[in-house]
């Protein structure tokens, strides 16, 4: 029997969607957390599809692990939580060709691209989406670049390792481009905020209630009352 599941790489916790599913057989659930989270080690920070193959009769189980999601990875190459909300806008990483290599290296089995230069440009396809750079340019210029043979040496002798220049280089042009894109944020929003008070001024003052008037022409007729029995008793 297979079991299909998503855990947290190194991080496997018990819950009740693990419970509904291993309870029933009788698995010891301690001891699968404890074995996918030493298969999974190596994955922590990301979520990681594990299959379980389950014998009900006799109880044993073994755990298969498969490479996390492409984005799972390159998000944890990026250094980064989240993928851009805004891809074409704001940009939140900036990869090296060889650590898009190494992740194409890691994904290829698990692709219908036939060779690793495909996997490559599979790879980028991805870092388009989540907002990634890559050799400080836009992920599809690269992918260009890639059709046109200019990094089939890297690809062919399969470099996962970028030199600590090109890290450095890399690190301060996303540095740069940051502040731009950190600057341009905050004027977008006082300008949002400024419009927003604009409309907000612009906006008629409340007018009275409909029977507002009436009334206080009541309240007048009401004051002068006592005023006409006094002048009566005056009399």
């Amino acid at each position: 029997m297979i079991i299909k599941l998503l855990v947290d790489g190194g991080d496997m916790k018990p819950n009740a969607a693990i419970s509904q599913k291993l309870g029933p057989l009788g698995i010891n659930i301690g001891k699968v957390i404890q074995d996918v989270n030493k298969s999974t080690s190596g994955f922590k920070g990301m979520k990681v599809p594990v299959e379980l193959d389950v014998n009900p009769k006799t109880k044993s189980f073994s755990v298969s692990v498969f490479s996390p999601p492409t984005a799972e990875l390159i998000k944890k190459e990026s250094g980064i939580e989240l993928a851009s909300g805004t891809a074409k806008k704001i940009k939140v990483g900036n990869l090296s060709i060889e650590q898009i290599i190494k992740i194409a290296k890691i994904k290829q089995e698990n692709m219908i691209a036939g060779s690793l230069k495909a996997a490559v440009r599979s790879v980028l396809g991805s870092c388009v989406s989540l907002g990634i750079l890559v050799e400080n340019k836009e992920a599809k210029d690269i992918e260009h670049e890639i059709l046109q043979g200019i990094y089939d040496s890297e690809i062919k002798e399969e470099k996962i390792e970028a030199s600590d220049d090109k890290k450095r280089n890399l690190a301060e042009f996303f540095s740069k481009l940051k502040s731009k894109q950190d600057e341009m944020l905050k004027k977008e929003e006082e300008a949002k905020k400024a419009e927003e008070e604009a409309k907000a001024a612009a906006k008629p003052a409340a007018t009275p209630a409909a029977g507002t008037a009436p009334a206080a022409a009541g309240e007048k007729k009401a004051e002068a009352a006592p005023a006409k029995k006094e002048e009566a008793k005056k009399k």
